[in-house]
């Protein structure tokens, strides 16, 4: 068969290619309590102030300021404790000079009270306490409304719902939710040389570890995939498996079969199916050889059938792919700065991506190459949480120089977020 010139294309060139195509999911509607992790597909409203009236956010004393004025360590000022409130409770007291109430985080403020004293700040007396120190208006009270208003938007439109938005939902009295539908992923591993875990190992052949992988970077983002292996090794049992495949899911990912060689049929299958190929080459290693098709708003990723150049293809191209589908608001994964642990003189004439093990200190972020770093290489990518970014065109690189990374798993945003 004739193979199709492959022209490479810049990596960001690549990503928007596949992301302009993308079309959002269509919308239904969930319990809360089924939501998790998926996209909201409409703004979420207040129908209330938070808080609903003044609060303690502290156990403690309601007082009123005024009556602590020139308290000190050599002028403590007594208070009379004439009622107590605790959570969910009100008081009908208002208050008079130098008295108090007893009160419990989260309670409401009585009337004429403006300032609450904590229990730390006391020293007990007979029917009250004493303070040695003034308290001024709105000390230590959480006021109506001030973390929001009623009608005011909590939560917008491409949010992934996680425990707080639940809670942020349950909050409000939302029994149910809009979401965008999630997609649904078919895999195909394709090559004779490829035996299942289970299979023993025979003279030539090696086993998938691309599907099992795909399936659980999918399932790390709550997306169904199925596989389908291929009955019949030519090019019309690729075509037959492909369509099925396409027929039944939104995405289809292959691995393997998408670089020049006499077996190689995913570029004639693109061809028979009439699917648009938006790019067959990435200025990009490891993974050059990427492929992504589109035919009638679904996507068909030809990811190297290399571990990592599949690894790396998928975070690049296929996730912010299946985010976009779901209108997610952030399709990309976090880029940060870190500092390189180790030498890396390799030139880079097309942008590298190495998986690399990402350290925190309070010092900052550091990035060490995880291991063996050929496109080929399997266990490297369990000992890594990130890729380090080396841009084309530059020679190499050194220890202490400073390098981007992308973060590759949640662990690691959150302690980006901590630092």
């Amino acid at each position: 068969m004739t193979i199709k010139k492959r022209n490479p294309v810049a990596v960001q060139d690549a990503i928007k290619k596949v992301i302009d195509v993308v079309e959002n999911e269509s919308i239904m509607t969930l319990n809360i309590e089924d939501s998790l992790n998926y996209i909201l597909a409409e703004n979420v409203i207040a129908t209330y102030d938070i808080p609903r009236f003044n609060k303690s956010p502290y156990d403690g004393f309601a007082i009123r300021s005024e009556d602590s004025n020139g308290a000190n360590g050599d002028n403590r000022i007594f208070f009379k404790v004439v009622d107590h409130i605790g959570a969910g409770t009100t008081s009908d007291v208002k208050l008079g000079k130098c008295e108090a109430v007893r009160i419990m985080t989260g309670a409401q403020i009585p009337e004429g009270a403006d300032a609450v004293v904590m229990f730390e700040q006391t020293t007990e007396e007979q029917q009250g306490f004493k303070i040695r120190k003034q308290f001024v208006h709105g000390e230590n009270i959480a006021f109506k409304g001030e973390e929001c208003k009623e009608n005011e938007i909590v939560l917008n439109k491409g949010q992934m719902i996680n425990s707080g938005v639940i809670a942020v939902l349950a909050t409000f009295g939302y029994t149910k939710v809009s979401v965008y539908q999630r997609p649904t992923v078919a895999v195909i591993a394709t090559g004779s040389e490829l035996l299942a875990p289970d299979e023993p190992l025979q003279p030539g052949k090696i086993r998938n570890s691309n599907g099992p992988m795909i399936q659980a970077l999918c399932q790390e983002l709550n997306i169904k995939s199925t596989t389908y292996n291929i009955q019949e090794d030519n090019l019309q049992g690729c075509i037959n498996i492909v369509e099925e495949a396409l027929s039944n899911h939104d995405i289809v990912i292959t691995t393997g079969g998408v670089s020049v060689g006499d077996y190689d049929y995913l570029p004639k299958v693109y061809d028979e199916i009439n699917a648009e190929v938006l790019f067959n080459k990435v200025q990009m290693r490891p993974g050059s050889v990427t492929t992504v098709a589109y035919k009638e708003n679904k996507l068909l990723f030809g990811l190297s059938g290399n571990p990592s150049a599949c690894y790396s293809g998928f975070h690049l191209f296929t996730k912010p792919a299946i985010l976009k589908m779901m209108n997610a608001n952030e399709i990309y994964p976090p880029i940060v700065e870190a500092i390189l642990e180790d030498d890396f003189k390799k030139a880079n004439p097309f942008t590298r991506f190495i998986r690399a093990k990402i350290t925190f200190s309070e010092q900052g972020m550091y990035a060490t190459p995880a291991g063996f770093n050929k496109s080929n290489a399997v266990v490297a990518i369990a000992k890594s949480n990130g890729m380090i970014i080396l841009p084309s065109g530059t020679r190499g690189y050194s220890k202490g120089d400073t390098v981007k990374v992308i973060l590759t798993d949640h662990q690691s945003y959150e302690r980006v977020l901590n630092l």
